[in-house]
């Protein structure tokens, strides 16, 4: 098999080839000596058996566990960042993910093999780059499942990559996450200290939130590594970091000099409980079917109020008894009302052009305006209360309309002096209820009623968001999502699956303005200030007395000219930036933008961004954006959006359903006991904590079992094939924990199969000495190496871990590790003992480069007790070459024979047990051809070691060579396969079965004769379709006959 290019790395420090070769010596020595006290101890552990009555069934279990508790805890005593000392025998009990894990990660680290592989002169290698930059996890906690299921996905991409000898970087960072960091340190603040943001001021509360950042910075790293991710840890990056707060300020600049960014007054999504605005995508829409009774946070919890309802009320007109109804989903927002608009044709109303309503609360006229694009005339009454400064449609008619905009609410969400002295002061919810009871007691109320809508929620804070007027800074993102569609268009972006490309046209082609203000202290502080000019009246909402600057120094330079020469101060806008501004420019900004460094000439454009389907328009479209505005490029080419993972139940992760998972608890196992201690580390009051442990204790009553790094990336993996959503279940991951288990007995066993003298041979080429099994191997070898490298190049990891998992235990473990059992005792001959030792070897070495990407650690593990080929100075798996395909290991008619007989080795394991035959089975193959007879009589022992319970193998080439008394099964037209059952079964019921299945036979042979007599059949079905009938044909009746023989005989015996 081809290995790819991947030249061994030599760092400072590390071995001459000559002292690493005395050092192979007496490792090689230590091993080799390590391996004979191995095979001592196996074969005295079998003596012991033989010598000891050894109790049945209970009190044999019993001793096994007594021994496995004996067995003492591993201690890792390899200095941090030093190579592993493998000298001491592998594991007796087999797989210990806490042993195997142990001091690689740090050596990996240590000698550099995380970092870029550039060619002399400094350039890209030859073979290529693969560059990605890690999504920024926020530094609000830890990282939950979802997280390990990026890091699984990237580290498998970049680490093939690595094999194939590619130039590979992979930039971790860290996002300051504005509003989320904000508030869980604003409510950690106060459940310990009853203190505010405002008890500390701005300057005191930043501090305390940047401690917060590095304690759970250094908890993230932790876990990012532990998960294995080969990160460039001397790249990592941080949004509020020096260079990467320089490319913010920049980008702001630009983007305002360019005509993009400005200030205006306008309608925005206004968070009561955090106190900011929020962008669009921060806001979720509830979905109601009618009148819901809701809590609303910053309300008494046995407080509740209604939504998904209209109420209907009347509105005075002036200098008239006439009342004009109107309808409306937010009573309280009546005391912000501006004016009534009626349809231009609608006859009911035509009087009333240019008339006034009267306000029953305030002394405010209100104008009655048409207007045909805001008014259904067939919708209830066909009269519209606009309130424009508190809601997205009316806000578009006050504009049409020159309306007045009047704010009712304060930022605390209670109602301020607009609203009037009745409601000045309530809190909006509250007013709600109270404007409904005065317009009852004035008459006016006329009706409520069901009406299924959506509401906005926050997707931090679960509050109600308000529509309110605020002046801030916004982006026109619609030139900048025109060119992002030209370039995707003319195929400079891949995105897969499919449906998040079609969502992202969508959503490009309807893009909003982006409101990046945010009322926070924590994040980037706005680079714009506010010029107050000595002598003038100036509005503050006005984006013409503002300036921008990327220093102090330049905005003062730009207010001087704005001055005019007058006196002035300088006010820096107290907000700060949302948080997706700065990590949109995460793909160059890590690399050295807006500076042209090295970094950034060599890594940028980067090659892949992966991550969930969820943030495709929060942060990928930001991305793409802000990429080709600032760069002129696409900031990479293609997106793969993974899954969203969900509990066992399909459910949504959530703190409050006590089903978020820590990956390292998955990795260690955890006790559900501790599991319940955990959610007393988080912001969940004690009737949310009860409820969380309800669900734990549901979905774990035995706690979550260790599962160890590897079992669990192979799993997220094996989840991920294509879907939108992953249901992940804890015993499944554990499933793939034992798969590792299996890999490491396998090699472990395999390992003793290489004796002492064995040296592997300078090339993994096939000599031509091999036997039919081994060409086989190699075939299903070369064929996991094919399907593994087009699943990766793919993004199927579903279908690459099937490659991996089937070639390991399917072809390797089941079938080619037994059949070479025989050809390595001693009794075999040395060639076929030496032949099948090296192909076992190539298998193993190969076999364990194909799941590295995928399961680092075991991988490394059981790779570095291999030998080594002669002049192979390759210090690790990671930075080995990568299998691909190889004709040399291309053996089609090998692997068509050896089909053949395993699936008459299939045949006769069914046969055998459809008669419940365990030992002393005999099998007789009936052979109609020279070439199939001498093919089975070659490989009647790999028969024989593959049935288990099988006494004797027979080819036979006449009927009458079988024994009678056989049942039977038909392999092919020219092959069938009998076993012996003469006085092991009940003769009447057998011949019952063969007349059923003969009947059943027949059945399928009349339709396809069917078939074969159809009119002009010879000439309207294609060749390859009567062909395949043919071969059924031949196939069932060689089946009759077989079942026929077999009934004949069984009759005999009666």
């Amino acid at each position: 098999m081809a290995q790819t290019p991947n030249d061994p790395i030599l760092q400072s420090g590390e071995a001459t080839p000559l002292t690493q070769e005395n050092e192979l010596k007496t490792k090689s020595a230590a091993k080799k000596e390590a391996k004979r006290l191995e095979k001592e101890a196996k074969l005295a552990a079998k003596a012991a058996k033989v010598a000891a009555a050894t109790p049945a069934g209970e009190k044999k279990a019993k001793a096994e566990k007594e021994k496995k508790k004996e067995e003492p805890e591993f201690v890792n005593t390899t200095p941090k960042g030093e190579k592993k000392d493998l000298s001491q025998p592998m594991s007796s009990s087999g797989y210990n993910p806490v042993e195997v894990e142990a001091a690689w990660y740090d050596w990996w680290d240590a000698q550099g093999f995380f970092e870029p592989q550039l060619t002399p002169d400094g350039k890209i290698k030859p073979e290529g780059s693969f560059v990605m930059t890690f999504p920024p996890p926020n530094v609000t906690g830890s990282l939950h499942i979802g997280h390990g299921l990026t890091i699984a996905i990237q580290d498998t991409l970049i680490r093939w990559n690595r094999m194939l000898g590619k130039t590979t970087l992979w930039v971790p960072g860290f996002d300051h996450a504005g509003i989320s960091t904000q508030s869980v340190v604003e409510r950690r603040l106060f459940k310990s200290s009853g203190q505010t943001r405002h008890d500390l001021g701005r300057e005191k509360f930043v501090e305390t939130v940047h401690e917060w950042k590095n304690d759970y910075q250094a908890r993230i790293t932790n876990q990012m590594r532990r998960l294995g991710g080969s990160f460039d840890w001397s790249r990592v990056a941080f949004t509020m970091d020096e260079n990467l707060s320089k490319a913010v300020v920049e980008n702001f600049c630009r983007l305002h000099e360019d005509g993009i960014l400005y200030r205006a007054n306008r309608l925005v999504n206004w968070c009561v409980r955090l106190n900011t605005t929020l962008s669009n995508l921060e806001v979720d829409q509830k979905q109601l079917t009618g009148r819901t009774m809701l809590n609303v946070p910053g309300y008494d919890l046995k407080e509740k109020f209604e939504f998904g309802a209209i109420t209907s009320f009347a509105y005075p007109i002036e200098n008239s008894d006439e009342k004009i109804i109107v309808a409306t989903t937010r009573p309280e927002t009546m005391l912000g009302d501006t004016a009534i608009a009626i349809h231009p044709d609608d006859a009911r109303y035509k009087h009333l052009h240019g008339k006034f309503a009267v306000h029953p609360f305030l002394d405010r006229r209100i104008p009655i305006i048409t207007d045909s694009i805001v008014v259904d005339m067939s919708f209830g009454t066909g009269a519209v209360k606009i309130t424009p400064a508190h809601d997205p449609n009316d806000y578009e008619v006050g504009k049409r309309h020159n309306l007045e905009f009047i704010n009712i609410l304060n930022d605390d969400g209670t109602f301020n002096a607009n609203a009037g002295p009745k409601f000045q002061g309530m809190k909006r919810f509250h007013a709600r209820v109270a404007v409904v009871e005065s317009l009852k007691e004035k008459g006016l109320y006329v009706d409520v009623k069901d009406n299924p809508m959506t509401i906005p929620i926050c997707s931090k804070s679960g509050d109600v968001i308000e529509p309110v007027l605020k002046p801030q800074w916004w982006v026109n993102c619609k030139p900048l999502a025109e060119e992002a569609l030209k370039h995707t268009r003319a195929g400079e972006l891949t995105i897969n699956p499919k449906l998040s490309e079609n969502e992202w046209y969508r959503w490009l082609a309807d893009i909003q303005d982006w409101c990046i203000s945010r009322q926070l202290w924590w994040g980037h502080r706005c680079p714009a200030y506010f010029v107050s000019v000595e002598g003038l009246e100036q509005d503050t909402n006005d984006g013409k007395w503002w300036v921008v600057g990327r220093t102090l120094e330049q905005a003062t330079e730009r207010a001087k000219q704005l001055a005019g020469g007058k006196p002035f101060t300088l006010e820096q806008d107290e907000d700060v930036l949302d948080t997706w501004f700065s990590s949109g420019l995460w793909p160059f900004s890590t690399l050295g933008w807006p500076e042209n460094t090295e970094d950034y000439r060599n890594f940028y454009p980067t090659s892949l961004l992966e991550t969930g389907w969820d943030i495709l328009f929060f942060w990928v479209a930001r991305m793409v954006l802000l990429g080709l505005k600032l760069t002129g490029k696409m900031p990479f080419n293609e997106v793969f959006c993974h899954a969203m993972i969900r509990d066992a139940h399909g459910r949504k992760m959530s703190k409050s359903l006590g089903n978020v998972i820590d990956p390292l608890d998955v990795i260690t196992g955890l006790p559900l006991e501790d599991l319940h201690q955990k959610l007393y580390e988080g912001n969940l009051d004690e009737k949310e904590i009860q409820k969380a442990k309800l669900g734990q204790k549901k979905d774990f009553p035995k706690g979550i079992p260790q599962c160890g790094t590897d079992g669990l990336r192979f799993a997220l993996c094996a989840y991920s094939g294509g879907g939108r959503d992953i249901n992940l279940d804890i015993l499944r991951v554990e499933g793939y924990r034992k798969f590792c288990n299996k890999v490491f007995n396998a090699t472990k066993f395999a390992m003793l199969k290489l004796d002492e003298e064995f040296v592997p041979l300078p090339t993994a080429k096939p000599t031509g000495n091999e036997t039919l099994v081994e060409k086989w191997i190699f075939h299903k070898l070369n064929f996991a190496a094919q399907e593994l490298n087009r699943h990766l190049a793919e993004r199927n990891f579903m279908l690459a871990t099937s490659a991996a998992y089937n070639f390991w235990l399917y072809e390797l473990c089941d079938v080619y590790i037994e059949v070479m059992k025989p050809m390595t005792d001693p009794s075999a001959s040395a060639a076929m003992r030496k032949s099948a030792q090296q192909t076992l070897y190539t298998c193993l070495d190969y076999g364990l480069r194909l799941l590295h990407p995928i399961m680092p650690f075991v991988t490394e593990e059981l790779w570095q007790r291999l030998p080594r080929r002669p002049n192979d100075p390759t210090p690790s798996i990671m930075v080995s070459s990568y299998p691909v395909h190889d004709k040399d290991f291309v053996f089609e008619a090998a692997d068509k024979d050896f089909s053949l007989i395993f699936d008459a080795i299939r045949e006769g394991r069914s046969l055998a047990a459809s008669y419940s035959l365990q030992k002393d089975i005999q099998f007789f193959v009936h052979c109609q051809s020279d070439r199939e007879a001498a093919l089975f009589e070659s490989q009647k022992d790999t028969i024989q070691t593959l049935s288990k319970g099988c006494k004797s193998v027979k080819i036979v080439r006449s009927i009458e060579d079988i024994t009678p008394g056989c049942g039977s099964s038909v392999l092919s037209p020219t092959v069938a396969m009998h076993v012996l059952v003469r006085g092991l079964v009940d003769l009447d019921a057998e011949i019952a079965k063969c007349d059923k299945k003969i009947q059943f036979a027949q059945l399928n042979l009349d339709k396809v004769k069917k078939a074969e007599a159809a009119p002009n059949y010879e000439t309207t079905v294609p060749a390859d379709v009567r062909l395949v009938n043919e071969e059924k044909r031949k196939t069932y009746v060689a089946e009759i006959a077989g079942l026929e023989l077999s009934k004949d005989m069984f009759s005999k015996l009666k």
